[in-house]
């Protein structure tokens, strides 16, 4: 039953991930820039870079089916996680982002492994909204709205991205540890100070 639990949670958020993972740019409305510090145009590069990524890696059938990659972009950092079953594939992966127009740097988790399962990544998932959920509760900080961190999971780490202030980056990373199931937190913010 839990399996099934896991299993309908991963594909539900599967489907909301597709759903919006299309370049829309009608969905960035003024409320949501003031949310973000990142402008217009480069929340729109960003999603463009990602959008690029999944189509040259998905359109590669040797990448599609013996890998499991995640793409995330916050102001050009192109952040890649998930699993590649060999060395070879790792670095086709990382090539074929690297050369993406707009990219600033490529931060490479990929493992040498098998893809991860459903179930993994149902639990991921699980632990993501987690994060994201406590991050909402933040209310000692001036300035600071929890809709400008990326949390990403893979396999149990949590990787933050934001454009942040060196103290909102600290409250971010203690609330963080202090949800379950979180093997590792690794930072991918671009500080402010």
């Amino acid at each position: 039953m839990k399996t099934l639990f896991l299993l309908i949670t991963l594909i539900n958020s599967l489907l909301i991930t597709a759903c919006t993972s299309s370049v829309n740019h009608a969905d960035l409305t003024e409320q949501a820039l003031q949310k973000d510090r990142r402008t217009r145009d480069i929340i729109i590069k960003d999603r463009e870079i990602e959008n690029e990524a999944y189509s040259e890696l998905n359109g590669d059938p040797d990448l599609r089916n013996q890998s499991h990659f995640t793409i995330n972009t916050y102001n050009g950092a192109t952040l890649v996680t998930g699993e590649a079953s060999s060395e070879a594939l790792k670095a086709k992966i990382i090539a074929k982002i690297q050369v993406i127009d707009h990219v600033k740097v490529v931060h490479d988790n990929l493992a040498i492994a098998t893809p991860s399962d459903f179930e993994g990544r149902a639990n991921d998932q699980a632990i993501t909204e987690n994060v994201t959920m406590a991050l909402k509760q933040i209310r000692s900080l001036p300035d600071f709205d929890p809709a400008m961190i990326k949390v990403v999971t893979e396999n149990g780490v949590v990787y933050l991205m934001g454009l942040v202030h060196r103290e909102e980056g600290t409250v971010v990373i203690n609330v963080t540890k202090l949800q379950p199931g979180i093997q590792e937190i690794i930072t991918v913010f671009e500080y402010l100070d």
